[in-house]
């Protein structure tokens, strides 16, 4: 029987887009942007409650968003420290929930093929599992959305840098749950506008 753990769900959406050139979160996915996509996703997942976390163009992206910003799972942050990297804004989400959710999956704003199905298989064997990391795979790659338990937030908030909590991961092996998904199309982010075209051809 799987118990479940109150988890939260933390989408990064804070970054610049810089090799991109503007940013990713607007892009436009079949009528709907990128940021858009993920959001629905984790919204609609097993997951208790949405932390988005904006920082360049915040009030650009709200604009575009809509009427899903006034959904009662959803909470909006906005990073003043977006510019110090990524591992600030992993940390900005984290402390709005980390008295709150022994859990939390982190998501990113550019992988608009992340499914409800996927989301919610990643939690129940995360759940069912001993482990504190739980990490999707795919062909022997491992990849995100990634969830932590509690027993890491102390390290999540010491990490420096544009780096994620990859470097957690790796350190600690013992502690990982690698669960294999057989949907690569999952793992696709949006770099560069040929990753957009790509995603298009699969984008439902």
């Amino acid at each position: 029987m799987i118990q479940k753990i109150p988890t939260a769900g933390i989408i990064l959406a804070a970054g610049k887009s810089k090799r991109f050139g503007r940013p990713k979160q607007l892009l436009q996915l079949n009528g709907r942007c990128l940021l858009e996509w993920v959001l629905d996703a984790a919204i609609n997942a097993k997951l208790k409650q949405i932390v988005l976390v904006l920082g360049y163009a915040h009030s650009k992206i709200q604009q575009t968003l809509g009427k899903i910003l006034h959904h009662p799972k959803l909470q909006i942050e906005v990073n003043p420290h977006y510019e110090d990297g990524q591992s600030s804004s992993l940390q900005f989400g984290l402390s709005s929930v980390i008295d709150t959710y022994s859990a939390v999956m982190f998501l990113l704003a550019d992988q608009p093929l992340v499914d409800v199905t996927t989301l919610n298989y990643l939690l129940d064997h995360f759940w069912s599992s001993d482990k504190d990391i739980c990490v999707p795979t795919c062909a022997g790659k491992s990849g995100t959305p990634c969830i932590f338990s509690s027993y890491f937030y102390p390290q999540i908030m010491k990490i420096t840098g544009d780096i994620g909590a990859r470097q957690i991961i790796k350190a600690n092996p013992e502690h990982v749950l690698e669960v294999d998904i057989k949907n690569p199309l999952f793992f696709l982010d949006v770099d560069t506008p040929e990753d957009l075209e790509k995603i298009k051809k699969f984008a439902d």
